[in-house]
Order: C-alpha cells, then structure tokens, then sequence
C-alpha cells in the first residue's frame, strides 16, 4: 500500500487540492488557446455568427461560469451552438463535465482518496493497483468503455446487452444493468412454464413454427463468433439471482434450501471464500471447481444494512438455524443518517446508498452541484437533474444542507458496514476509505456464521486469510463466540494496527497471531499451529478482486491477474488444513 504524505499524522484534508487550483489557472483566458484569430488573451469568443474581440466574456458566458464550468469550455460550447438556447448548451456542458470529451490538464490531488473529474487523474489512479483492493460493480465511474463490452465479457449475449443498456441507459451501473438481464431470464422461464401449459391443453400449437424476433438474427449476423460462443458454453455466464438474497436473508421471504456436499467438503473444518458477484465470464465456475463443486451463494448487503453490495459466496456452513445480529442494522439512507433527512430534496427518490467504494468524491464535485442547483427555488430542470442524480449515485453524496452534498464521512461508514464506531481511526483518511471499502459487511457475513454459535459454544480456532480490518474478528465477536486463537493473515499493515487495536479495546481472551502473506503461510508452519491449537474450526476470507472488479479494464484478467490469482493460495492453504487434520 502507498503511504499517503499529506494525511501522515492526520485525519484532516485539505479539500483545496493542486488539482484545483491547476484549473483556475487554465479556465483564464492567459492559458488556453483556441483560435489563431486570437485577441490579447489569446482566445476567439464566437457567439453566433458574429465575433468579439473583448477579452471580457459575456454576460452568459459569465452566467455559466457562476455555475462552476471552466471558461474554456464554455466558450466552445458557446461557439458551437450560439448563446440563444441556453438550455442546449447546459445540457452540452454537463454532459462534457460527465464524460470529459473536453480534456482538462490537472495535476493529481495530494489526497489520493479524492479522485478529481479528468481523464489525467482517472488513469493515474486506475494504476495505483493496491494490495489489497476491492473495487467492485459501483467503481464503474472510472469506466469509459462501452457498458456492452462489459456485459458481452460477463457472457451475456450481444442482444441481451444492448438491449439492458438500451433500457436502463449508457451510465446505468453495470450491477443494474445485470439486475435487468436476470430480470428477463426469470420473466422469459415464466413464459416457458405458461407455454408449456397452454400446449399440453392445445397440443395442436405445438407443430407451428415460431418466428425469432429481427433482432435476434441480426444479433447473430453482428456478432456471429459471440453468439456461437454463448450457444456452446453458456453454462460459464453468469446468472445472478434477482432478488440477490442467497439461501435466504432476515425480513426477507425465502424458500428453504437444502443441499447435499461432497464428503470431502463437509465441516469441520468449516470454511467461508467471499468475493465480488460481478466478475468475467466463466469466474465463479473456476472458483467452484476448485472449492469441491459448492454453489455460490449470492448476496446484496442492501438486505442488511443501508448500502448495497452484491457478493459471491462459497462455504460448507449448515444452512438452518441462521439468525441476525441483534440488534438489527438500519437499512435505509435516513435510518443510518438521520440528519441528512432535513436537507434531502424530494426528487432525490433514493432510500439506500450504492456499494462503498475505496474513494470518495471531490470538493470541485461537490462545488459544482452547489452552483449548478442555486439558481433553482424547488425542482431543477431534467438535464441538471439527471446531472446531479448520475453523481450522487456513483459517489454515495449525501445531503447536509441546502443544495449541499458531502461524501459519507470513515465514521458514517462504519456504521452501515457494522463495524465499531471508531473501528479506523487514528489513520488518514484514504487509509480509512480504503480499508472500509475493501472491507466484509459485518451483518452479511455474520449471518452466514451464526450457525458456528451453537457448534463451538467455547470459543473455536480461526485462520483468517486477506483479514482486512477485521470483519470475520468483528463479526464472531458480535455473534457472541469467543475465539481462542486466530491466525490473521494481512498484507497491509494499517490493516495489521487495526485488527490489533480492536483485540485489545474489546479485551479478547484468545491469541492473536499475525502474519504478513498468504504465501508466508507454509505447511511447515499450518502443520506447527494444528498441533498447537487442535485444528482450525474455521478458514475464512476473501482474496483480492483486483483483476475481476467491473471497474477494472485495464488489468481485468480474471483469477490470471497477479493479485487476484492469490485465489490459489486460498484453495491451498484450505486442502493443506485438511490434509493435516485428517479431514479429506
């Protein structure tokens, strides 16, 4: 992990960043240049047909500028499309401001939590490839390729993609764009179940030949490789339940599940692999086959607690007898940030937040939305609206005021991940954000181990691999079972200091032993702990999704990629366990 200079010894951020200040000075007229026809300033104004050579821009030129747009780019928008229609050339500016087709030349931030809005910024930070990252599906703001080619990686058919983002539009996030396709597989099996129906009681109809829809044989012709492929290995697509809700959740209907393991799966030990749902085509089959043949269990933390996030799990955990934490999370924005009720506009129809992410949005974001909202008694028009709405979503803003959003503050969340209040302090803020981000959501994941209550009423043996800050510790804790000895295996050693500070505040009896690297942790020294402790009770964890998040197109290379091939060091840390144990 990088060490983060400017926040060394502090919490505090200076939200006035070099970023910033870079672009006061390239919005002046002194320091950009459009036109060879230039004026002393060196920049052509045209507003329709006619040209001034001022260097004082105009009045609604200066209008826009109020807002918080860049000179320069106003000034072009102006030149395109003329100063009489001012809502076009809104609409044009909060698009450039959206998708940056007006490249801004801005120096990165000192505070690598805060990601400014510039192309230059977005590849720079899509380098900064942590140790221990955990972007998912909501990450997708850095995106900029098509949501189709995304959906086609994921193994869904060309039609089925378009067809998503057709529906739910090209900045939709892409968990929501899987939403509407697992939608449509379930609605197209309902229709195959009334089909059957209708011609067992016409068995006539069944000989008439039905007619594929247009689109679907020009699908086939556009992408002919593609939709053969699909045809051929379908069964490596990835169909997400919709609800996400797993084998069941608290507050929840759910019908009861039973499953049959392998008997070289069976507990104990007991173990629990987690990692993001939304990954490439053929992932979570790769990852089953390695974990004795076990279905994922799919679950969105929207069900527990006040943020989504949609996760993949694989465990040989009993499946009765499961209880929640008590007592239960808040799960809506205004339940877990009550002050920000006062402040929430009506035509912000959100009720929870999206996935938390590792990064937060910048104070120029923040700023800009202020502008853009104060020349507005109630109700924006659409274009600003939809501006402010496709921000707030992808960065988890919230109200504190009047035309006022802020980023959810470390302790917010906290509290919507279920952790102590003041679980990360005492470290900068990116660490903080960066921690939490990558972090199990307390309530999900420990619904899934209350079973292990009644198992180990004593206390029971941990190995905890890719740790974090501590959500399996945080999690056995709550449920009330007491752990004896844990082996915490975490890279980061901000991660390491927390884990460690949350075992002494709340008074642990058991040993905590830690350990810096997965591939540290050899059969020499598996074999050396068994024998000290008896055995492990639990392996739990989750390996870095680095290489599999939506919001990674650079180094997306599946269970390939450097960090999250240490997938593989899961699965043999887990066989060596039961090898050792006689469990296999």
């Amino acid at each position: 992990m990088d060490d983060n200079s400017s926040d060394a010894g502090s919490d505090n951020v200076d939200w006035n960043t070099e970023d910033e200040l870079e672009i006061a000075d390239i919005s002046s007229p002194s320091s950009f240049s459009m036109s060879t026809t230039g004026n002393a300033a060196g920049v052509t104004t045209e507003v329709g047909e006619s040209t001034s050579s001022s260097s004082h821009p105009s009045k609604i030129v200066n209008d826009f500028l109020k807002m918080g747009f860049p000179e320069a780019m106003v000034t072009k928008v102006i030149s395109e499309l003329g100063e009489n229609n001012t809502e076009a050339i809104l609409d044009t500016l909060l698009t450039y401001s959206v998708v940056d087709d007006i490249p801004e030349q801005e120096t990165r931030s000192n505070d690598r939590n805060i990601i400014p809005q510039s192309n230059f910024e977005r590849e720079f930070f899509s380098d900064l490839d942590s140790d221990f990252s955990d972007e998912d599906d909501s990450a997708e703001s850095f995106e900029k390729d098509d949501p189709v080619v995304s959906l086609i990686d994921m193994g869904y058919s060309p039609n089925e993609a378009s067809a998503a983002v057709s529906r739910c539009g090209i900045d939709a996030p892409l968990s929501e764009l899987v939403d509407f396709i697992s939608a449509a597989h379930l609605s197209k099996e309902a229709d195959a179940e009334m089909d059957k129906l209708y011609f067992s009681s016409h068995p006539l109809q069944k000989d008439k030949k039905r007619k594929l829809p247009k689109e679907k044989s020009h699908s086939i012709k556009r992408y002919p490789k593609i939709e053969r492929k699909r045809r051929d290995d379908d069964d490596d697509a990835l169909h997400l339940p919709n609800p996400m809700i797993g084998f069941g959740v608290p507050r929840e209907s759910f019908q009861v599940v039973s499953r049959t393991l392998r008997r070289e799966a069976i507990g104990p030990p007991y173990f629990l692999y987690e990692n993001v749902a939304l990954t490439p085509k053929g992932v979570w089959n790769t990852i089953k086959s390695h974990l004795y043949e076990i279905e994922p269990e799919f679950v969105d933390s929207k069900f527990f607690c006040a943020a989504a996030r949609k996760r993949g799990y694989i465990h040989n955990l009993p499946l009765n007898d499961r209880f929640p934490i008590q007592p239960l999370p808040p799960r809506s924005i205004f339940q877990a940030l009550p002050a920000t009720e006062k402040w929430w506009p009506s035509w912000d129809d959100r009720e929870q937040l999206n996935c938390i992410l590792t990064c937060v949005g910048s104070a120029q974001l923040t700023d800009r939305i202020r502008t853009a909202l104060e020349k507005y008694d109630g109700v924006p028009d659409k274009h600003v609206k939809k501006y402010v709405m496709g921000q707030v979503k992808k960065w988890n803003l919230v109200w504190t005021g009047k035309n006022k959003v802020a980023p959810l503050e470390p302790d917010e969340i906290e509290l919507i991940m279920g952790y102590p209040l003041y679980h990360t302090r005492g470290y900068s803020r990116s660490e903080r954000y960066k921690g939490l981000g990558n972090a199990f959501q307390v309530d999900t994941v420990a619904y899934q181990l209350s079973v292990l209550k009644s198992l180990y009423p004593e206390g029971m043996n941990v190995l905890s691999l890719f740790s974090g800050i501590g959500g399996a510790e945080v999690a056995l804790h709550k449920l009330g079972i007491p752990m004896k000895n844990v082996v915490s295996v975490e890279k980061s050693n901000v991660c390491r200091r927390i884990i460690e500070g949350w075992w002494e505040q709340t008074n642990q009896e058991g040993k905590l032993i830690h350990v810096s690297d997965v591939r540290e942790v050899t059969d020499g020294k598996l074999e050396g702990w068994i024998r000290s402790f008896g055995g492990f009770d639990l392996v739990i964890g989750g390996s870095p999704c680095n290489n599999l998040a939506g919001g990674n197109r650079r180094t997306r290379d599946g269970l390939e990629g450097e960090h999250s091939s240490l997938f593989f060091d899961y699965v043999r840390i887990l066989d060596t366990v039961k090898i050792i144990m006689g469990t296999t």
